[in-house]
């Protein structure tokens, strides 16, 4: 993934932002606008200790959690959206003719209620960061741990906590994601550091799952679109049941300084109107022909069908995010065989 190009943002240029964008901030419509009622979760197991997300455990945990209100715009059925008038602009900008990708990436930890907080040194975006301590359990993947070391030879011998310290130099945005599922609180940490004092980052963001509370306009979050990264990525236990049942998040390498709700913040010093902005609502094509692919991608073509993805940080183009999960099936040559082309830019519909 590219390194994030952060921008300090003006008084002036938030309130420009904010003024074109605050009818439709307000008027996103969620899951519940025209659709069928939310099936009942199941009860959430007693959570004891932190457990990590490539287990069973982990899996009945993530089924009994409500990510954000159904009403919210990560859970908005988009599949009868209209499309965005300068749709076949914004596509191109990307590149119709370029592959469809995907990051094993994001991995996260799930702890209990009473999980002991410590404090994270926030060492690059303090002003745009939130106040700790933070419930860091020592087992926090590091973005990509464990299926993309273990499965490239030349990373296989390294063991998380070589990768917490980043003692070979890696580098890059090492995402960290805590998720407190029986309170319902998400904890992200962008460039996420393990140190012999303790952990330090390049920002921190909180977020409460029960709310549709947006970060404060301008501020950044450990995704460039000032998104949670949690609640897009694709799960081993949602492929298992068939259907991804949320908005994913998609990279691209060009963007526009400009932001859509829900996304806080802009990374780019371009103005072309052709170029996607942060929170960009893509939606896969309704007469995509998904039959020819597996369970795991026809689970991921089906989502993007109903619920779409935000363009939420710079990055490879059309690279969308999942867990890295030894359990999920390499899925490179299935997903490259869906072109640019095959998805289109939708805008809320006005009320």
């Amino acid at each position: 993934m590219l390194r994030k190009i952060r921008l300090v943002v003006t008084a002036a240029v938030i309130l420009a932002v904010v003024a074109v964008d605050a009818a439709q901030r307000s008027k996103q419509p969620g899951r519940g606008s025209g659709v069928s009622a939310v099936p009942p979760r199941p009860k959430m197991p007693e959570v004891t200790k932190p457990v990590m997300f490539n287990t069973a455990e982990a899996d009945r945990i993530l089924e009994a959690l409500q990510v954000f209100p159904p009403d919210n715009p990560w859970n908005a059925d988009v599949s009868n959206w209209p499309l965005h008038p300068n749709s076949k602009n914004i596509i191109a900008s990307i590149g119709p003719e370029k592959p469809f990708r995907y990051n094993p990436d994001m991995g996260f930890v799930l702890v209990p209620p009473g999980q002991p907080r410590v404090d994270v040194k926030i060492v690059s975006y303090p002003d745009e960061s939130d106040k700790g301590p933070f419930p860091v359990a020592d087992n926090m993947p590091i973005e990509g741990w464990p299926a993309d070391f273990l499965r490239d030879p030349r990373h296989k011998l390294r063991t998380l906590d070589d990768v917490q310290r980043d003692r070979f130099k890696q580098g890059g945005d090492r995402h960290g994601i805590i998720v407190d599922p029986v309170n319902q609180m998400l904890y992200e940490f962008y460039q996420a550091r393990k140190t012999d004092t303790g952990w330090q980052a390049a920002q921190a963001s909180v977020f409460d799952l029960k709310t549709n509370r947006l970060r404060p306009d301008g501020w950044t979050s450990s995704d460039a679109a000032g998104l949670p990264v949690f609640p897009a990525v694709v799960r081993y236990d949602e492929l298992r049941r068939g259907m991804v049942e949320h908005a994913m998040r998609v990279t691209v390498r060009r963007t526009r300084r400009a932001y859509v709700a829900p996304a806080t913040h802009f990374a780019s010093r371009l103005t072309d109107p052709n170029l996607p902005r942060m929170g960009e609502r893509i939606r896969l094509k309704r007469d995509f022909d998904i039959s020819g692919f597996s369970p795991e991608v026809q689970a991921i073509l089906k989502g993007l069908k109903k619920y779409g993805m935000f363009v939420a940080d710079n990055g490879i183009d059309w690279a969308i995010s999942v867990a890295p999960d030894e359990r999920i099936p390499v899925l490179h040559e299935e997903l490259r065989r869906i072109k640019g082309s095959a998805f289109e830019v939708v805008q809320a519909p006005k009320r």
